[in-house]
Formats: C-alpha cells, sequence, structure tokens
C-alpha cells in the first residue's frame, strides 16, 4: 500500500492537531505535496542543509522535523537566505517538511509527556492547560508537574536528567544536597513559564535555553534549575515519538523505513 505525504498529515493531525499550537507556531507541511507518494522517513530535530543532505542520501523524501522549518514567513526564496537555499534543495529533490513543534509538546503522549515519563515519573498534571477549549484532545497542555512521595536531593536529580537525556553538560542553580519535592518539567526553552511553575509549588525547574537574569531570580526565590540544553530536552523524546510513529504506520498497513536522522545534533559544543 502506498503511503502519501496526505497519509502522514492525517496521521499527525490525530496525535498532535494543530489547534494545540502557541499563538506565535507555525506547523505543518513547510514544504511538499500533499499527494506525493513517501518512501522513506527521516526524523530530526531541525531541516538543516546536513539534514537535507541526509535525506538525499538515505533515499528520504520527508523529513518530519519538531521545529519549523518556516517559522517567520520568508519575503524571498533564493539562494542569498539560508532559508531560500533550503527550500530550492527540497524542491529539487523532491523533498517533503511537516514540522510538529508546540503542538506536539502540547499533546497528549506528546514531547512533554515523554521528557516527563523517562525521567521516571508517571504522575503528573499539566503547568499551562491548553488554551483551545473547544478541542476535544482532553489532556494537553505545556509544561508537567510531578509531586514526589518522596523528596529527592537535587544533585541526583541533577544526575538522572544528564543521564537520561545524554546531555554532555548540564547547569543548575541550587546547592547539590537540596531536597526536590516538586518538579515542573518542561522540554526545550522553557524560562517563559516560570512564573506559572512557581506558583504551582514547583520548588524545581527542568527544562532548557534558560538566561543569567532567569537563573538569577530562581535563585534568590530559592528555587532549583536543572538546565539540560534545548537539544537535548528534545532529541530523546522525538526519537521515541518517531517509533510510535513507525508503530502507528505499521498498524495502518504501511511498512515505510521511518529513520532517525545521524546528523541531528547539539550546535553547542563543551570543553
Amino acid at each position: 500500500m502506498l503511503l502519501k505525504v496526505r497519509t502522514i498529515e492525517e496521521i499527525m493531525e490525530k496525535y498532535a492537531p494543530a489547534t494545540l499550537k502557541e499563538d506565535y507556531d507555525n506547523v505543518g507541511l513547510m514544504v511538499g505535496d500533499s499527494d506525493a507518494t513517501v518512501t522513506k522517513i527521516l526524523i530530526a530535530l531541525d531541516c538543516t542543509i546536513d539534514v537535507i543532505s541526509e535525506a538525499v542520501d538515505s533515499g528520504c523524501n520527508f523529513i518530519l522535523t519538531h521545529h519549523p522549518l518556516l517559522f517567520v514567513k520568508p519575503k524571498t526564496i533564493t539562494r542569498d537566505t539560508l532559508v531560500g537555499r533550503k527550500i530550492i534543495e527540497l524542491i529539487s529533490n523532491g523533498i517533503n517538511v511537516y514540522a510538529s513543534h508546540t503542538n506536539l509538546d502540547s499533546a497528549c503522549c506528546g514531547l512533554n509527556d515523554i521528557a516527563t515519563e523517562i525521567l521516571g515519573f508517571n504522575k503528573y498534571k499539566i503547568i499551562q492547560p491548553s488554551k483551545n477549549y473547544n478541542c476535544s484532545e482532553g489532556h494537553s497542555g505545556i509544561g508537567r508537574l510531578v509531586c514526589l512521595d518522596q523528596p529527592i536531593m537535587l544533585g541526583k536529580l541533577c544526575e538522572n536528567v544528564k543521564k537520561t537525556f545524554k546531555a554532555e553538560a548540564i547547569r543548575y542553580v541550587g546547592n547539590h544536597n537540596d531536597l526536590i519535592k516538586t518538579i515542573a518539567i518542561i522540554n526545550g526553552s522553557g524560562e517563559d513559564f516560570f512564573y506559572d511553575s512557581i506558583k504551582l509549588g514547583a520548588d524545581c525547574i527542568i527544562t532548557g535555553d534558560t538566561k543569567y537574569h532567569g537563573a538569577c531570580d530562581l535563585k534568590e526565590e530559592h528555587i532549583a534549575l536543572i538546565d539540560a540544553g534545548h537539544f537535548a530536552t528534545e532529541w530523546i523524546p522525538l526519537q521515541i515519538f518517531g517509533e510510535k510513529l513507525k508503530k502507528q504506520l505499521i498498524q495502518d498497513g504501511y511498512d515505510n523505513e521511518v529513520i532517525v536522522s545521524q546528523i541531528s545534533q547539539d550546535p553547542y559544543k563543551t570543553m
């Protein structure tokens, strides 16, 4: 049975409806043809030039990314800009690109849930429920809040976060022996949810992409912070989601190969 781009769009819309995206976001088919037949699927965090080359070399004509290729509407599409070069390369090679971003973060069994569960927490609630109350998704929203039955030392929690997300390094605020009882988890960049997390009683926040002043504020508020990096907190969960997509395709009768990018990597290096 031939797999169409449109079929993947329908699967993704059921799993992570576009209505769950944040207002500023752009999700869905970025480049491509809904009626095109899919060969192989490449899972990547970002649609980089290297990822596009990887798709070509691997025989993939569909790239599923977390971060949108077209976050801001381009004024032109030429080789004079990075986005333009990417779009031209994609079209030249007949490659379709689909992005599922904050809607996939928010969705039930999406990246927020996956990130929380692989850290070993199975009981949690949503930090900021989806604003779209007309949806029937139920369990959806940004961030997860975990209330522990037994406190855990911050140092041990840091070790768990680093190991789980395979982070080369982490940054943290707080004392190694601080006892943590309530944890907020926001994959990717979670600084915008600091206030909501604290308001709900979080004494530790796990996220990425935090800034100096935000960290200073948390220190003064005696709130612990574990910053494992934007890439690390999303890449492992996205790979796990890729496995879910593969199982769904098999269940629906498709045998298309789903490949996890070997090129996707954190742009930052550590010394």
